[in-house]
């Protein structure tokens, strides 16, 4: 049967221009979750096969090239038949050190190169990352004008494990940066689980923010986004009209004839961004109509009605 294909950047989860410092942290990472040291469980260990097969693939750049040079085309899982050149298999005692995929591209007592010399043995999978503590991921709901403004605000995280810390609440004083976005993570150094053992170091604490929803401002994106109610007769006749912004009110000129669903843009009035200028704040108009009249308005709406000329459904 023919081995399947194993997608190496997929099972780290990195990109293919990622470079060896990126494969190296993302197989730290991976090994702190699925080593059979900290997780019992049988997949964990099969995963963590997988995953010191890909970093032994990808941190390699010879083997790297190699698995780069078959092309995109293939997909996970799919039946593959090594092109000419490559691995021809791989005795039965070696079986199960690397999958069936990894021997048909590097050969069986050897991983030849592209010059076609021996290299020694296939190499024994990278030994696991020290084990650090645990991270710790907890989340805080923040305002719209916090986002934007930046803040400081108290986490309040329970320690987890074993011991007189377990169970406790710690509360750390944390700064929300100006234009901060909604999922975005914050990351506490050391402040995460206690390792194990002695000498290694904790884990850290991140910080997922969630922006709640605001009553009149829409967040999108860099922009922002608000509804702003005017008159028929603003709407004709245009003008200045203030326009609440998280700055504060500003003045905008208001076009005459000024339809209601037009997005008008106040520019550099939206969120704060680290790499360039502010996003825009835009204004939704919506034309709105009383809802009782007095004897006098409805005198001068029934006057208009006779007078002008408008028809508005042709």
């Amino acid at each position: 049967m023919a081995p399947k294909y194993c997608d190496y950047y997929k099972v780290l989860g990195v990109a293919r221009d990622a470079t060896a410092e990126d494969i190296h942290e993302a197989f730290r990472r991976l090994a702190r979750k699925y080593h059979p040291d900290v997780n019992p469980d049988k997949k964990a260990e099969e995963k963590f096969k997988t995953i010191s097969e890909a970093y032994e693939v990808l941190s390699d750049p010879t083997k790297r090239a190699r698995f780069d040079s078959l092309g995109r085309q293939w997909r996970p899982g799919q039946e593959f038949v090594p092109p000419e050149g490559y691995g021809a298999g791989e005795p039965a005692r070696r079986r199960g050190k690397f999958s069936d995929f990894f021997y048909s591209l590097f050969g069986g007592g050897f991983a030849p190169n592209f010059a076609g010399m021996e290299t020694g043995p296939p190499p024994t999978p990278p030994p696991a990352a020290p084990l650090r503590g645990a991270d710790i991921e907890t989340e805080i709901s923040i305002t719209l004008e916090q986002a934007y403004q930046g803040a400081r605000t108290t986490v309040a995280v329970r320690a987890g494990g074993t011991g007189n810390l377990a169970g406790m609440v710690r509360k750390y004083d944390v700064k929300i940066p100006a234009g901060i976005r909604d999922g975005a993570r914050i990351r506490l150094a050391g402040q995460g689980r206690p390792a194990d053992k002695k000498g290694l170091p904790p884990g850290d604490l991140f910080i997922r923010v969630r922006i709640a929803p605001h009553p009149v401002f829409r967040l999108r994106g860099d922009d922002i986004e608000s509804d702003l109610a005017i008159a028929p007769w603003e709407a004709a006749l245009g003008g200045k009209i203030s326009v609440p912004t998280l700055d504060g009110a500003v003045e905008m000129s208001l076009p005459p004839g000024s339809q209601s669903g037009r997005r008008m843009r106040l520019r550099g009035k939206g969120m704060p961004k680290s790499d360039g200028p502010r996003g825009d704040h835009y204004v939704v108009l919506k034309i709105v109509v009383p809802e009782s009249l007095t004897d006098r308005e409805r005198e001068l709406f029934e006057q208009l009605a006779r007078e002008s000329a408008f028809q508005p459904r042709k």
